[in-house]
């Protein structure tokens, strides 16, 4: 079964590249551009994990993370931080919610073994 990656991104240039390279790896990707069509689409179904922005409008990825994690099975899903803001937000991202954090521009590599590592590819 392939395990599915949900990304939450405003930017649909960076939700194109996350697509594709995470496609690449061997994994189906659903999209989301902001934190309540996330919330809608985790009313119907769960993803392996996300992949969240941080800074977004509508709802960022602070307060979807949180929101998450109050649903019935929210906090079996790894949610992991993707910000540009580096690795001095990690703290807040955990405080969060979020699993892990991923910095932009995100590096191939970096985000192939992150996503082995939470989803034993």
């Amino acid at each position: 079964m392939t395990r599915k990656v949900l990304i939450v991104e405003d930017y649909e240039d960076t939700r194109t590249f996350m697509r594709f390279l995470i496609q690449s790896y061997g994994y189906q990707v659903i999209e989301a551009a902001d934190g309540l069509e996330a919330i809608e689409y985790l009313k119907s179904d769960f993803p392996d994990l996300i992949l969240m922005d941080i800074a977004m409008p509508v709802m960022d990825g602070m307060e979807t993370t949180r929101a998450i994690r109050k649903l019935k099975r929210g906090d079996e899903i790894p949610i992991i931080a993707v910000t540009a803001h580096g690795k001095g937000f990690y703290k807040k991202a955990i405080e969060a919610g979020c699993s892990d954090l991923i910095a932009k521009p995100v590096d191939f590599d970096s985000l192939e073994a992150l996503l082995n590592q939470y989803l034993d590819h």
